[in-house]
């Protein structure tokens, strides 16, 4: 048994004996072994929580795992992280507090230093700590490859003059931050202010850190030789919603940001706050799509309970009642683009959102029918979508709907539960694909709950992109929908997809518009007229 195994076996007998873990990392450090350090991390970080060590014991502990974060630093970002701000008050921290959320972006820019990625984009809503995160790493890959040229490129000088502070806060011998403890060989050289230059253990031409504002002409004035940074491209609504505008944004990148490139090792990162399907970070994803070397990351500010995935501790970040407001108040494509990350194209939507008619209660007598459609998951992140319409002479309510992205398994119930509770009588289902089959395992269940639905099927033939825009406009006059103050999560995001359909772009999701489109087929067809609906005076 080797000394590394014995001191392992004490210590699984011995787990609060911080002094076996002082000696099995001062083995580990005389070796340079950073695996092990890592091990050992692990292991006295669940000693110094636990309530049967001593209290001085948890102080060496805490010691010790300063020591380990700060072997592993200059190896690994996450603990460069940590280790940076070891110093400072932890509600002053910025790392520790939002590691939760941004622990899967530290990894992913891991993979970019390892050479596993080309590219990286990272999409999150303003104010989370996306750039913070990004100047953290700009400083770790400077104190790793101080000869190399790192560029960073945004809209405005202004924005980048303040990244040029924090990096020189963040690098400065004399102040907080513990960077010279990492990087002892790569201290800071030289700075000017004036053109936001940073160099880092020698004086160069092209220095450590170069900072760039988008159509400046950069020809010959800097280089990206490790990392082109690109940060918040789009300067604001009035860019992203101007076709030629953006057109001229990815000209610039692509003619001058990214001739700034030079050798075979260097990547690019792209953080953004999204703003449009054809702003830069969107275009590289499409460009790359498919690409094992690119990876794109987009983290909603509102999670699938439909809470806030950045509520921070100290009162950082944002709360679920903050974000409620500010969905309330915002342009709901704004809304979707900034702080959802799913921008959609606004060029040729077939349904305004602010111009569909709205209901708060249905009205207080017994509808003339009560209809729904089922358009069954073809594949992939398809939705089983069953609008329910309640019928009141000529007006529809959208009283209910099932849109879900679920298994079959998961999904059939709720169809059959959701026609049941609604005292559905007539539904069809899509009988393409699988549709036939969903429908008989929903018709059996719902004569299982002693519902009263006659479901049917038809298998359809016509373009689905013409159905949806010839029955458009029959929805547009003639249903309406739940205010956004009575909306279910499920409902919202039905809408958000039937509002963000484009007739003259791509669309990710169709089934919403497909599944309206079908009701105005079904309530058009034989079935419907042979129905005998009394006139109401109200």
């Amino acid at each position: 048994m080797g000394i590394y195994d014995g001191v392992k076996k004490y210590i699984r007998s011995h787990p609060h004996d911080v002094e076996a873990y002082e000696d099995w990392f001062e083995m580990a450090r005389s070796e340079e072994d950073i695996e092990v350090c890592k091990e050992i991390l692990r292991g006295i970080s669940k000693t110094v929580s636990s309530p049967y060590v001593p209290i001085e014991d948890r102080y060496r502990g805490h010691d010790l795992m300063k020591k380990l974060n700060l072997m592993l630093a200059p190896h690994y970002f996450h603990h460069y992280c940590l280790y940076l701000e070891w110093n400072r008050e932890p509600k002053r921290r910025f790392y520790q507090p939002r590691m939760k959320q941004l622990y899967p972006l530290t990894q992913a820019l891991q993979d970019l230093e390892d050479n596993k990625l080309d590219l990286l984009g990272i999409s999150l809503a303003p104010g989370v700590g996306k750039t913070t995160l990004a100047l953290f790493y700009l400083t770790w890959e400077g104190g790793k490859h101080p000869e190399m040229q790192i560029l960073e490129a945004s809209h405005n000088t202004d924005f980048l003059r303040g990244c040029y502070d924090e990096i020189n806060r963040i690098v400065d011998p004399d102040g907080e931050y513990l960077y010279n403890d990492v990087f002892p060989n790569s201290p800071r050289v030289n700075t000017n202010a004036k053109d936001l230059r940073i160099d880092l253990k020698t004086d160069k031409r092209f220095q450590t850190f170069e900072f760039t504002s988008l159509g400046s002409g950069n020809a010959g004035k800097v280089r990206a030789t490790k990392l082109l940074y690109c940060d918040d491209l789009v300067d604001g609504r009035e860019t992203a919603v101007n076709p030629i505008q953006l057109e001229k944004l990815w000209n610039l990148y692509t003619t001058d940001l990214r001739q700034r490139k030079q050798g075979d090792a260097c990547k690019e990162l792209h953080i953004a706050t999204r703003w449009s399907v054809h702003d830069v970070i969107g275009r590289l994803e499409r460009e790359y799509n498919g690409n094992p070397r690119a990876k794109f990351i987009n983290i909603p500010v509102l999670d699938d309970n439909d809470e806030s995935a950045f509520n921070y501790p100290y009162g950082l970040g944002y709360t679920t009642e903050m974000l409620h407001q500010q969905r309330a108040i915002m342009d709901s494509l704004d809304w979707n683009a900034l702080y959802m990350g799913q921008p959609i194209e606004r060029e040729g939507l077939l349904y305004e959102k602010d111009q569909l008619m709205r209901f708060i209660d249905l009205p207080d007598v017994e509808p003339d029918a009560v209809w729904a459609v089922c358009d069954t998951k073809d594949k992939g992140d398809d939705y089983f979508c069953m609008p329910i319409l309640y019928q009141y002479n000529d007006n529809f309510y959208l009283g209910d709907v099932v849109y879900d992205n679920s298994l079959p398994e998961v999904a059939i119930p709720r169809l059959a539960k959701a026609l049941v509770r609604n005292g559905v009588k007539q539904c069809r289902f899509e009988s393409n694909s699988a549709g036939g089959r969903i429908a008989t395992e929903v018709d059996a269940m719902v004569k299982s709950y002693n519902g009263i639905t006659n479901i049917t099927t038809k298998y359809t033939t016509a373009n689905k992109e013409t159905k949806i825009i010839v029955n458009s406009d029959f929805i547009k006059k003639n249903v309406y929908f739940l205010d956004d103050s009575k909306q279910s999560k499920e409902y919202r995001t039905f809408m958000n997809d039937l509002c963000s359909y484009t007739h003259v772009g791509k669309n990710r999701h169709d089934d919403a518009p497909d599944a309206m489109a079908m009701f105005v087929d079904f309530i058009s067809s034989g079935i419907a007229n042979k129905l005998e609906l009394r006139k109401r005076f109200f």
